[in-house]
């Protein structure tokens, strides 16, 4: 069975949002705080709201665990910021400080940073270690997806 629409969960309110499939790239917005559902842009996230994008949400979810003291973790974020401009609205891009929420580094196994995870339905599909430029992160990801 083909899916129709994604459940999305609102980068500015949490609210959660069906969106049918073939709407995705009309620049949908939220039902409750009525701001667009995609700002081409990472989402920061950590252990109070990552389920709700990891779990609930149908989109795929390419997580980047990074912390702020690792040199390759900020080199690599401006290529994962470009990312997200180029995967939205195919899928959601977060970002986990694994200092802020080591909860997550441990439940996602993270033993080297950076670290990008690929989520489909909260079930890990991938995953890359290592710095990456933007257009290395989006081979590897549209790959994975196809």
């Amino acid at each position: 069975m083909d899916l129709v629409a994604h459940l999305i969960a609102c980068p500015h309110c949490a609210a959660m949002n069906r969106v049918p499939v073939e709407r995705l790239a009309e620049t949908p917005q939220c039902g409750r705080c009525h701001q667009a559902l995609f700002t081409g842009l990472p989402l920061a996230l950590g252990e109070a709201d990552f389920d709700r994008h990891a779990l609930r949400s149908t989109l795929p979810l390419l997580v980047d665990f990074w912390a702020p003291w690792c040199g390759p973790c900020l080199q690599m974020a401006p290529h994962f910021e470009r990312a997200a401009g180029l995967l939205e609205p195919a899928m959601r891009l977060a970002k986990v400080d694994t200092d802020a929420s080591p909860g997550l580094g441990n439940r996602f196994g993270i033993r080297s940073i950076p670290t990008m995870v690929l989520l489909q339905g909260g079930r890990e599909i991938a995953r890359q270690s290592g710095a990456m430029q933007a257009e290395g992160i989006v081979r590897w990801a549209r790959g994975v997806c196809a």
